[in-house]
């Protein structure tokens, strides 16, 4: 299935309406949304057309039945992804990916099954040259504005040379997306020392000195939100673990909050007048100001969302898309990783 011509040269975006906890309707408000936001983007929705028109039509909303492409299955949040790419090609995330490749689509995302977006990008996109694996990163708040960390959850197990393109496709990534000339890059390890870390460490940090990267060395757990780099690389159990843990801080400092005020009057004035303080403050804590995930080290332009994403972390996964695309990531990644043969 193809889409029409692209003769505005604006970026087609698809979303995949089927995927999340509150799909279609949050997938479809984030899509309207980021369609106002910007006038070089076409957003495109893929799912099940007849659900999507009704939702729209329930709720009052206004989407070109044009740019609805019918995605005949679904695949669920508990299916087990390789298999559930395989049985269901003509699901909604499995289409979305293979419009990119046909070069009918500039970017894909979806709030759905992780491990499905995962399989279905790199079997249907295929990796880019020179990539063993890829890795989806995530952005940490710090004292000193963000550091990513890459991998988180990709895959589980990492090699030394996996460590390295990490390390690489997530340099051009800060680089490009948010400006930084020569990112710090840290190597998350139980201690400064060459000597520490496990097997896997103590022979990527040889690798990663090679490069031309600006690797500074081991990093330790304290260096995520201290801001000391703004790139750390470990493998992605490591790094899914860090990421689930940083998700819960928001919620968990929300609830005592929360408990505080209610043990008084007194409590509940001074909660309120912290109140807008203290959500500025925490705001680098929440998913829905950078929408998702990029997974990177696949040929086309892919970003994973929360399952319970937001209306507005879907319109910033959109707009977030838009940007890598604009910015030619995947070419500028291909050229960086011809550099190096591990």
């Amino acid at each position: 299935m193809s889409l029409p011509e692209n003769n505005n040269k604006k970026c087609r975006i698809a979303v995949d309406a089927m995927g999340g906890d509150f799909a279609p309707l949050n997938q479809i408000k984030g899509a309207i949304e980021a369609q106002s936001a910007s006038d070089f983007i076409e957003v495109y929705l893929i799912g099940k057309s007849d659900i999507i028109k009704n939702c729209l039509k329930e709720n009052n909303l206004t989407f070109s039945e044009n740019r609805i492409i019918h995605a005949e299955e679904v695949i669920a949040m508990d299916e087990t992804p390789t298999q559930a790419i395989r049985t269901k090609k003509n699901s909604s995330i499995v289409l979305g990916n293979k419009l990119i490749k046909e070069n009918s689509l500039d970017a894909f995302v979806s709030a759905g099954n992780t491990g499905a977006m995962m399989a279905s990008a790199t079997l249907d996109l295929g990796r880019i040259p020179g990539c063993g694996r890829p890795t989806i990163g995530s952005i940490m708040p710090s004292e000193k504005g963000i550091t990513t960390l890459f991998d988180v959850g990709a895959s589980v197990d990492s090699k030394p040379a996996h460590i390295v393109e990490y390390a690489i496709m997530g340099s051009i990534y800060v680089k490009e997306i948010f400006n930084i000339p020569e990112p710090k890059v840290g190597l998350l390890s139980v201690g400064e020392e060459d000597s520490k870390g496990n097997e896997v460490t103590i022979a990527a940090l040889p690798l990663l000195r090679k490069t031309n990267l600006n690797f500074v060395g081991n990093v330790e757990g304290r260096d995520i939100l201290n801001g000391s780099v703004n790139v750390i690389v470990c493998d992605g159990f490591t790094g899914n673990i860090i990421l689930k843990f940083g998700e819960s801080v928001l919620t968990l400092l929300k609830n005592l909050v929360r408990s505080y005020a209610e043990k008084g009057f007194v409590n509940k004035l001074k909660a309120l007048l912290i109140k807008s303080t203290l959500k500025e403050i925490l705001k680098g804590f929440d998913y829905q100001e950078h929408g998702g995930v990029p997974l990177l080290g696949v040929k086309g332009v892919c970003i994973i969302g929360h399952g319970s994403s937001t209306p507005k972390a879907m319109k910033n996964m959109i707009l977030r898309a838009f940007d890598m695309h604009n910015k030619n990531l995947i070419k500028k990644i291909e050229n960086s990783l011809k550099e190096y043969s591990l």
